[in-house]
Formats: structure tokens, C-alpha cells, sequence
């Protein structure tokens, strides 16, 4: 079978590999490989130091958003073959620490959790991949290829019960929300806000094309700037991973305001922020803030279930390009328009 393999961190070391086909362990599903999604942190695997490859092995398969459908499963194994499936990206640690002990590996706290195609384990980009089925998630064949958005939807998902579990300290019936960032994860944040019926405003640089389109589609407002915005935001949902973005956000949410922080700033970038003014601002308006990452597979099931009764001519709008497995390295570059590239296994 082929796969689309990478030495994490080393620049030019992309390929196309002639691998075995895997052989499933005992209780495993083998999965035939349709789709893989790609995301910013596929580009840091190959092009930076991010990412680490299976013990005693240099190369690892990669891209860690999936979509297959199963070849053989176990009859214990709650699947049939031909059923769709994805795969969860974060595993828990091997001892393991109390969060992922009971199934929370999303908050793992020793760090020592492995990632599907990230850290220390093969991704979904072959052709064939195994699974335990306690880390397979179906999805209805109605979805078709928009399966592939599964694991985006699951960090969004994880977002918005993070931020709904906050607003339960006090009373909080938010109706505005902002979605900074109009990429793949904005814009699924913006739907699920659009599904809890609620007034959501995205603000992105790009003034024209697929994005802005694809925001007025849902039944959401369009900015181009902060400054455009003339309400206080109850809920925010950050996901540019620009510093001055974030500070500039903080500085104009409503009295106790939910801010989820979803995106990577790196470390590159300083940003010159006015701290008192923010801490006072946090303090004295009862404000939260709070990051999120990866998601656990009752995340999963709840994206699979937005996913399910979104439109799914809107949802198709979101896969700007299908790039075949033997040209997988065009999938990183950037073209005009594009929100989330897949890459098509089978070809």
C-alpha cells in the first residue's frame, strides 16, 4: 500500500511510500483509507520540530484527521464492514495519569498521551490503517466524504462544552458570539453557535471569496476588523492564534464574558499588550479565559451528530480542494480560497 510518510522535523524529507499492508491485532478493525484531512499542524510536523515518529522508527505515516471504511472487523467489535469510520487522534498515556484513566486523554496530565500522525504513532495517511474499535468513531454513511471534518468538529465541539460548562457558574444567557478567524475552525465554531440559534458574528482579514461567502451562507454576520463590531461579545471564540488579535478581543467582551482560545500563537511573535488594563478588565467584569485542545470521543460523537444535521451543501463548501495521495505535498501549500484540503487515499 502507499502512505504519505515524513521524518517529523526535517525539512524535504516528504514522500510517498511503499509500505506492507498492517495486519490487525487481535479485536482491531483494518480500515480501508479514503480521506485524510489537512491542518496548519501537519505542516509543522514536516517543516519544524513539532512532532515525534514511533518508537525506533525515523519515518511515520502522517495526518492525523481521518476518514475509512472498514475491510474486517472482529463480531465482538460492535462494527461491520463497510461501515464509516474515524479514528481518534490523542491516546492515553501507557501508566496512566488520572484523566486518561477515565477517558478524559484530552487533559492529560503527565503529558506522556500519543497523537495519530503528531506523536509517536503512525497518522491516517496510507491507504490501509488498523484500529482498536474503542478508538473508531462511525459515521452515517449519508455524510459521504464530509466525514473528513470529524475531527475538526471534535475541538470545536470540546469549545463549546468547555464554555457552556463555565457559564454554569452564575446565571449567563449569552446571545452574542464572535468567532475570530474564518478558517476551518472558525467556521465550524460559527456553525455550531448558528445550531444553539444564537447571534454569531465571524471577523477575518479576507474581504472577499469563500470564507466571507460561506459565513452569510450560515445566516452570520461578516467583519473584516474589530473595529467594525458594534456590540460586546458574550462569547469568543478565538481561533487566529494571533496575540494582537486575542488582547484586542479581551479588551471589548461584554461583563462576564466566555473567551475560548483554540488557536497556537507560536513563539516568534511579541506583542505589546497593556496588562493592568486587561487584568482589570478580567477582574472586575468576572471574565474568563481559557485554552483548549484536542478532544475525547464523547467530542467526537457530538461532532458527528452537528455534522449530521448541518446543511450539507454549506458543509461541502468548506473542502475546497481533493488532492490525490501521490501529490499530498500540494495539500500544504496554500491556494486562494481555500479552507480545509483533503487528500484522496485511494488514488
Amino acid at each position: 500500500m502507499r502512505a504519505a510518510t515524513v521524518i517529523p522535523g526535517k525539512p524535504g524529507s516528504s514522500a510517498v511510500d511503499e509500505l506492507p499492508d498492517p495486519s490487525p491485532e487481535p479485536g482491531e478493525l483494518l480500515v480501508e483509507g479514503l480521506l485524510a484531512g489537512v491542518c496548519s499542524t501537519d505542516a509543522e510536523v514536516v517543516e519544524s520540530e513539532h512532532g515525534a515518529s514511533p518508537a525506533g522508527r525515523e519515518r511515520m505515516v502522517l495526518f492525523h484527521e481521518s476518514l475509512g471504511r472498514v475491510s474486517y472487523a472482529p463480531a465482538i467489535s460492535g462494527f461491520r464492514e463497510g461501515d464509516h469510520v474515524v479514528g481518534v487522534v490523542r491516546r492515553p498515556d501507557p501508566r496512566p495519569c488520572p484523566a486518561c484513566a477515565a477517558g478524559q486523554w484530552d487533559f492529560c496530565r503527565n503529558g506522556e498521551y500519543t497523537e495519530c500522525g503528531i506523536r509517536g504513532l503512525d497518522g491516517f495517511g496510507s491507504q490501509r490503517w488498523t484500529v482498536e474499535p474503542r478508538f473508531a468513531v462511525p459515521v452515517p454513511h449519508r455524510l459521504g466524504e464530509l466525514g473528513v471534518l470529524t475531527e475538526p468538529t471534535s475541538i470545536v465541539e470540546k469549545a463549546w462544552e468547555q464554555a457552556e460548562f463555565v457559564a454554569r457558574r452564575s446565571y449567563f444567557a449569552p446571545r452574542r458570539v464572535l468567532v475570530t478567524g474564518a478558517g476551518p475552525v472558525g467556521l465550524l465554531a460559527a456553525l455550531l453557535g448558528k445550531q444553539r440559534e444564537l447571534d454569531v458574528h465571524v471577523m477575518d482579514r479576507v474581504e472577499r471569496g469563500a470564507k466571507p461567502d460561506l459565513v452569510r451562507e450560515l445566516g452570520a454576520g461578516y467583519h473584516t476588523s474589530l473595529d467594525e463590531l458594534d456590540f460586546e461579545p458574550e462569547l469568543v471564540f478565538e481561533a487566529t492564534g494571533s496575540g494582537d488579535v486575542v488582547f484586542d478581543v479581551l479588551r471589548r467582551t461584554a461583563r462576564n464574558a466566555i473567551t475560548v482560545l483554540l488557536g497556537l500563537s507560536g513563539g516568534g511573535h511579541t506583542t505589546r499588550i497593556p496588562a493592568g488594563a486587561i487584568n482589570d478588565e478580567l477582574v472586575l467584569d468576572n471574565d474568563t479565559v481559557l485554552g483548549t485542545v484536542s478532544a475525547n470521543l464523547r467530542h467526537y460523537r457530538g461532532a458527528v451528530h452537528a455534522l449530521d444535521a448541518a446543511d450539507q451543501g454549506w458543509l461541502n463548501g468548506l473542502i475546497s480542494r481533493r488532492v490525490p495521495l501521490a501529490e499530498w505535498q500540494r495539500a500544504l501549500r496554500p491556494e486562494r480560497d481555500d479552507v480545509k484540503v483533503t487528500v484522496r487515499l485511494a488514488d
